[in-house]
């Protein structure tokens, strides 16, 4: 199974297949439509070590960064923390480009500085970019952030964390959705704001 889904359940669909003599992979991916054409994924991927060494061939067809992380369910873990660090990271990038137009800075500047910094990472070399050209085409819809951040915040709760970044984060994700902003790529969350 390819897809984010709760953790537990692919726990639960593992253990019912296995009584079926059914093998289960929960192996998610990193890299949006982008790296799924051109075949560079990374797949995180979780059940028997010897399943995944089966698996591997099919796997290197789709990605170039595939890791075994431990059993059933470990595969939707890593994808969930993947998802929070994404979901923070995009919304600090919009308000970080943000607060440089209504300052007045010319935002390509700051980008180029930014990017160079210790505020450099993936999403702002990426997203920031596409922000500066109003380039709001997905690479991940702004719904599917909203969903992975709704099965992280039940996987933080279900282990007796407190998630106020995920959950402010998650919040306005839920709101652009509900804005009609759901099929935009997460750098559509700046529409979400009242000065866009």
């Amino acid at each position: 199974d390819m897809s984010t889904i709760s953790p537990d359940k692919t726990v639960e669909f593992a253990t019912r297949l296995a009584e079926m003599d059914v093998e289960m992979l929960d192996a998610p991916v990193s890299g949006g439509e982008r790296g799924a054409k051109e075949g560079t994924l990374t797949i995180m991927a979780g059940g028997k070590e010897e399943v995944f060494a089966k698996c591997l061939p099919i796997f290197e067809a789709m990605g170039k960064n595939i890791t075994y992380v431990g059993g059933n369910g470990d595969g939707q873990r890593v994808k969930l923390v993947n998802q929070v660090i994404c979901g923070l990271n995009i919304l600090a990038v919009v308000e970080g480009m943000r607060l440089a137009r209504e300052s007045g800075l010319d935002t390509k500047i700051v980008h180029q500085v930014v990017s160079t910094g210790a505020a450099s990472s993936w999403m702002l070399s990426n997203l920031g970019r596409a922000i500066l050209s109003d380039d709001y085409s997905p690479g991940f819809k702004i719904s599917l952030q909203s969903k992975d951040l709704r099965l992280a915040i039940e996987s933080m709760h279900a282990l007796g964390m407190d998630a106020p970044g995920t959950e402010l984060t998650y919040s306005l994700f839920k709101q652009a959705t509900e804005a009609g902003l759901g099929e935009l790529g997460t750098q559509g969350l700046l529409k979400l704001f009242k000065d866009e």
